[in-house]
Parts: C-alpha cells; structure tokens; sequence
C-alpha cells in the first residue's frame, strides 16, 4: 500500500505543478489583456503606394482610417490607374496591419500554444487539432 501511495502523491504533485504553470500563464495572459487591448486600438499601420502619390493608413483589424493623396495625382486623369493604385496601397496596408496584430498578439501568449500558432498560420486545422491532442490526453 505505501507504493501506492508514494505513486498517487508523486501524480498529485506533477498534476499540481502542471496546474500551477498553466494558471501562471493564464495570469500573466489576463494581467496583459488591458495592455493589449490599448495597443490593438492603437495600432496604425501606413502604407504608401511605389510612386508615393497614394498613402493608406489602417488600424489593427486593417479598418481604413485615412487615405492620403498627393497633388500630383491630379496631373494624370485616368480615374482607373488611380483607383487601382488605391486598392492596391489599402491591400498592402492591410496586410502589413495583420502581421502587426499577429506579433503583438503573439506576445502576449503562450509560446506553442493553439492560438498563437491559430494567429501566425491562421489554420483551423492546428487550432482544433491542438484542442483535439488535449482532449485525447484527458481521456
């Protein structure tokens, strides 16, 4: 019976070791969650197109905030060229604006976790396959 018991209390401790990790994470995560969510809203991503006649600012969640056009647009009058270049400027802004929020996001979550891997690749497949390793492991 003393095996047994030297057994139960060693898997209590590394079970309550394991415990205590993941709420310090869970701790240091929540403790951050005001911090972050300040700098997402504050997050400005600008993006200026190759010839700097258009310039597009975005905020996180790569929302248009402003577009800024140079004078000299007006010199050349294809409505189309200059509808194009706009996309174009907004898209790289945007894009730029998602690797931003992916590396501040990341920072503020546990490294390998499903999230921040979710963040980085944006693959539901590793998010749910994650979540499906750790459910099998709890059975």
């Amino acid at each position: 019976m003393a095996l047994t018991d030297s057994v139960n209390r060693d898997a209590n401790r590394a079970l309550r070791a394991r415990f205590d990790e993941v709420y310090g994470q869970y701790q240091q995560l929540r403790s951050g969650l005001d911090e972050l969510q300040t700098r997402l809203a504050e997050l400005r991503v600008t993006q200026r197109s190759d010839d700097g006649q258009v310039t597009a600012t975005v905020g996180a969640q790569g929302e248009l905030i402003a577009v800024d056009l140079n004078p000299s647009i007006y010199r050349d009058h294809d409505a189309k060229a200059l509808s194009a270049k706009i996309t174009a400027t907004v898209r790289r802004a945007a894009a730029a604006a998602t690797t931003a929020t992916q590396d501040l996001v990341s920072t503020y979550l546990p490294a390998r976790s499903g999230a921040a891997d979710f963040l980085r690749t944006g693959d539901f497949g590793t998010l749910l396959g994650r979540a499906d390793t750790v459910l099998r492991g709890s059975e």
